[in-house]
């Protein structure tokens, strides 16, 4: 009987131990509570908000504190649903987006909005109407981080008192319907003729600019050149003209000092200068020269003489006149010798006719 009370109180024993070893471990299990990295957990003492947890080892008050919600800390992305939107130019556009958002502070998002996600989303999708439907379609298309900067104003000053951070807004696409997109390329592509169009004219307009440009530096470069040859031509002419006068003034001083063979080389060179000029004229047919060169100094003789009667101081004594008269022949001779005799009217001259006295040299027609 001893035996069996003595058993019996063992075994209870045991089963109280077991019970009470049981029960702290439980108490341990309530108390310690373990945060895991990016997450925060908020303390509720029987239903309202004491605390918040952080990431790490942490106790709470076992049976009288319990964790209320389990805040996720990390930056979470938020998909926009494709929806309508109509601009303020009247067209329709279907617009889609994402929205990067972050809470900073545990108790406001877990007990200031009911639905953070929701209310988030609702409010970027409103905004997103709001502010495109207040610009233009051009502006629309060709404005999308201007678009974008508006909205996360908005939204990020709208979501402050729930404890969160709007990082991001970004419009992922916007589809105007499929006439609007065809008119926008007819529109596009005649843009783009117009410009091409002005190009080329601006393009030729610089080419003409060059051309002329060009050719107005070659007339000046001409009438340069031009002015540089007239002013050559008028020095040679000058110095010509400067030598000719100074021939002529030393004939003049021989002549005065009684030399007749300047004379005659003046009215040589004279009568050789006319006759090249004769040869040279273009109505001039037949040219009729001296076949002896006896008869052209003959002829420069009697223009000697000429000169001899010009000037009284170089007249020589009536013997020797006499004798030069007989020893040269006279104006009228060498005339007479100089030129072909006339043919009877009605009749021409024959080639056996002018034999002894010149030579018929035909000019090629013109």
């Amino acid at each position: 009987m001893n035996g069996f009370s003595m058993g019996a109180e063992f075994g209870l024993g045991s089963v109280l131990v077991v019970v009470a070893a049981f029960a702290v471990l439980v108490v341990l299990a309530s108390t310690v509570k373990i945060v895991p990295q990016g997450y925060n957990y908020t303390v509720e003492n029987f239903g309202r908000y004491v605390r918040t947890l952080t990431p790490g080892l942490n106790l709470i008050v076992p049976f009288v504190e319990r964790i209320g919600r389990r805040i996720n800390m990390m930056e979470q992305v938020l998909d926009v649903p494709t929806q309508e939107v109509i601009t303020r130019d009247n067209a329709s556009v279907a617009a889609d987006g994402v929205a990067f958002y972050q809470i900073l502070d545990a108790a406001s998002a877990a007990y200031e909005v009911a639905n953070l996600q929701n209310a988030v989303l609702n409010l970027v999708m409103t905004n997103l109407r709001s502010v495109m439907g207040s610009m233009d379609l051009d502006d629309l298309l060709s404005n999308r981080d201007a678009i974008s900067e508006r909205i996360l104003r908005v939204v990020d000053q709208a979501a402050h008192a729930w404890g969160i951070k709007i990082t991001r807004i970004e419009i992922k696409d916007i589809n105007p319907p499929a006439k609007l997109v065809e008119s926008m390329g007819r529109q596009m592509m005649a843009e783009r003729e117009k410009r091409a169009e002005i190009l080329e004219a601006e393009g030729a307009r610089a080419a003409k600019i060059l051309r002329a440009e060009g050719e107005k530096q070659a007339q000046i470069l001409e009438a340069e050149g031009k002015r540089e040859a007239a002013y050559r031509e008028a020095e040679a002419r000058e110095r010509l003209a400067e030598a000719e006068a100074k021939a002529t003034q030393m004939v003049s001083e021989a002549i005065a000092a009684g030399d007749v063979q300047a004379i005659n080389y003046f009215i040589a060179q004279r009568y050789t200068e006319a006759l090249s000029k004769l040869a040279s004229a273009p109505n001039q047919r037949v040219i009729l020269m001296p076949l002896e060169a006896s008869s052209l100094i003959g002829s420069l003789g009697g223009i000697a003489e000429l000169a001899r009667a010009s000037f009284p101081e170089n007249r020589p004594e009536p013997g020797g006149a006499a004798r030069a008269a007989s020893a040269k022949p006279s104006p009228a001779s060498l005339a007479g010798q100089s030129r072909p005799a006339a043919s009877p009217a009605g009749q021409s001259s024959s080639p056996s006719s002018t034999a002894g006295r010149g030579v018929v040299f035909p000019r090629p027609e013109a």
